[in-house]
């Protein structure tokens, strides 16, 4: 019995101080859960570039958001190209962006996902993974935000119009 009880205030003193942050989190807007998060200063540099910021504040949203890791893979010249374009550079934010709460648990049952820019994203799970258009992969999963839910990724997701 002792013992039992032991375990369980292990349990909730590690669950409490998640709770409290994912509770803190879930007052923040995406944009600003993620921009208080060192792994998406690109994407939200290149959110508030783009005009994005304030239309990703408001409604509900899920967001698929690439780290600073995922952007390093996209060849230079063409993340300079983007920047250069705010049409494309809109094209492809918001191709990382489906309208509505999209947890994991209702990703996972889809096979695809429609994002703002009007194209859909191919879910597929494969060994308890889960994939974006083939390759992605969703590496954390329902980061809670008050006005919807982030889903890190491993690579920046290009629309079909982009050559994806």
């Amino acid at each position: 019995m002792k013992r039992m009880l032991f375990v369980l205030c292990v349990v909730a003193a590690v669950a409490g101080p998640t709770a409290a942050v994912s509770s803190a989190q879930s007052n923040k807007t995406i944009v600003q859960v993620a921009g208080s998060d060192p792994r998406f200063s690109t994407l939200v540099g290149l959110v508030k570039q783009a005009g994005l910021a304030n239309t990703l504040s408001t409604g509900s949203y899920t967001v698929f958001a690439p780290t600073n890791k995922a952007f390093a893979k996209v060849p230079k010249a063409t993340l300079d190209a983007l920047a250069a374009n705010p049409d494309q550079l809109k094209a492809v934010l918001t191709y990382h962006v489906a309208k509505g709460r999209l947890t994991a648990a209702r990703v996972t049952k889809r096979t695809s996902v429609k994002t703002v820019n009007g194209a859909a994203i191919r879910v597929k799970v494969r060994g308890g993974r889960v994939f974006l258009n083939g390759s992605t992969l969703v590496t954390k999963a329902d980061i809670k935000a008050r006005n919807g839910v982030i889903h890190v990724i491993d690579r920046v997701l290009l629309p079909p119009s982009s050559g994806n």
